[in-house]
Order: structure tokens, then sequence, then C-alpha cells
């Protein structure tokens, strides 16, 4: 392998996936990210896990055992959770952490069983500014502990962010290979789209017919490319390169972006600009979702 190479597997705590981890890393895993989601039996209950607390912790150890590098998840504003009861959690998830720790906001999803009891007023989330808070407090714990948050959900000492992910937030090229694995790849003609069939058993069929079970790609044209680097590079703390619009629009920067939207949230201090990059701050991060409407129309 090329020095530097990660591969990375994601796992569950359950006994059954912890007592296979000498033999991934054998196999060639050099990082495991395990979803560990919450520090409490009763919260791990709510979530659906098939895990406890105790499994948890005992994978993360076995975890940092076996790999050089690993990381573990954990989700936010659950119902009834107060700022001080997860900065509580968080100081004894620093307990284990090494370099990386995932921090992400419950959301609901249509067509899960939240989804369901949320409809029907059974699950009821922490209000709009209580979310606020936890997710102020997530930065200034882990910050603190020498984690920044270098993604919006993701924080990691320097040099042991994951380098994946950073692929994708950073709009460079990546291969989907499994059942309904999207892909971008840079051609000489340009960049394209590509997806597999989502279907495990049609996905395999295809793969011993043809050696591949792609979808005919699709070329990604220039206002996409843009947007999507957008979407995906504001996430970042480091933001997106000028000259990187610049080439995926084929528009030069200040073409390539409506300049008084843009000066408008500059002024609103949820971007900011120099001569180099586009970034969101921590206030824009924290609502990205509204400064990229706002941003792209």
């Amino acid at each position: 392998m090329a020095d530097g190479l990660e591969v990375t597997l994601e796992a569950n705590p359950t006994s059954v996936e912890a007592d296979k981890f000498r033999a991934f890393h054998t196999a060639g895993i050099n990082r495991v990210s395990l979803g560990i989601q919450a520090l409490d039996d009763a919260s791990l209950k709510f979530l659906g896990r098939e895990h406890n607390a105790a499994e948890a912790t005992g994978a993360i150890e076995l975890a940092a055992k076996t790999f050089d590098r690993f990381s573990f998840d954990l989700i936010y504003a659950r119902p009834e959770q107060t700022v001080a009861g997860w900065t509580a959690e968080l100081r004894r998830a620093l307990d284990h952490a090494v370099g990386h720790i995932s921090a992400y906001q419950l959301t609901i999803e249509q067509g899960t069983r939240f989804h369901t009891l949320y409809s029907r007023g059974e699950l009821v989330l922490p209000d709009e500014d209580t979310q606020a808070a936890l997710y102020e407090a997530t930065a200034e714990v882990l910050g603190a502990a020498g984690l920044p948050g270098y993604e919006i959900s993701n924080h990691a000492r320097p040099g042991e962010e994951s380098r994946h992910n950073l692929t994708y937030w950073r709009y460079g090229d990546y291969v989907g290979v499994g059942p309904g694995a999207h892909g971008r790849l840079t051609l000489n003609d340009g960049k394209w789209g590509t997806r597999t069939h989502r279907a495990p058993e049609v996905w395999l069929e295809r793969v011993e017919a043809a050696g591949h079970a792609e979808h005919e790609r699709e070329a990604v044209p220039p206002e996409a490319r843009r947007d999507e680097m957008l979407m995906m590079g504001l996430r970042l703390a480091e933001g997106v390169p000028k000259a990187r619009i610049a080439d995926e629009s084929g528009l030069p920067f200040d073409r390539a972006i409506d300049r008084r939207r843009l000066d408008r949230l500059i002024a609103g201090g949820f971007l900011a600009e120099d001569e180099a990059r586009l970034t969101a701050t921590p206030a824009g991060r924290q609502r990205l979702d509204a400064v990229l409407a706002a941003l792209l129309g």
C-alpha cells in the first residue's frame, strides 16, 4: 500500500464485531470508526442501539489496543438533554478519545421510527436555542481538549482528521463501488457522477455479468460543480479555495458567485473572505443550510 493510505472500517461496538478487530487489522484495516452514539444505557435504548454502555467503552478500549488510529461518534440534541448533561458526557468520552471524535446532532428523517413518533408528538426534541447551545458546548469542550472542530460535526487533533472524508469535503475524486454507492470522477472531458444499483442482489448480478454495477455515468455541469463544492467545502473550518471555485465553475470567482449575496452574508458575520479562500464563520457553519440557500438561491 502507498505510504499514508487510510483504510477505515465503520463498525458497531457489539461484542461480535469487536472480537473481529484483530482480524480486520491483519486484513489491512488501519483505522476504525465506532458507532458509539451515547455513553448511557437509557439513551442507547432510545436510539435503538444493540450495544450497551459497557460494550461501548470496551470496544473503544479494544480499538485503541488494536489500531493506531480510531474514532467514535456520539449523537446529541436527544430528548430532554441538557447542556450540563451533554458536557459531562463529552468529558467522559474524552477519557477514551485519542485523536478524533464525531458529534452529530439528532435529526428526524422521513420513513424512520423517529419520524413516526415525532409526528405523533411522542418524541420532543430540545428547542432551537438549546440545540444551538449544545452545538456550541461541543465546540468549546472538545476544542479545549485539543480536538478542534475541523468540520461541522468532526473534531480532531491536528493530523488526525479523517482522510477519506476530507476527500469528499474538499471535492476530490472518489470511486463508489458497493450497492447504492455514488462517486465523482474527473476525466479528460469533465467531471462525471457515478452511481451503482442499490439492491445488493441486482448489484451482484451486474458485477458477475459485466464486471461492474454502474448505471450510465452522468456529466456534472459547471454550475452544479460549484454548488457541490460549496455545499461540501463550507462545512470545513478551512473553507474553499477561491481558485477551485473558479476552476470548477469555469468562471472568475467574482462571476461564479453572486457578489451582492456574498457581501450580505459577510456583513452578517456568516461568511469570511480573504485573497485565497472563502470560509464559513463558526456562526455560519452552525446555520450552513440557511447560509447556502441565501448564497446560491
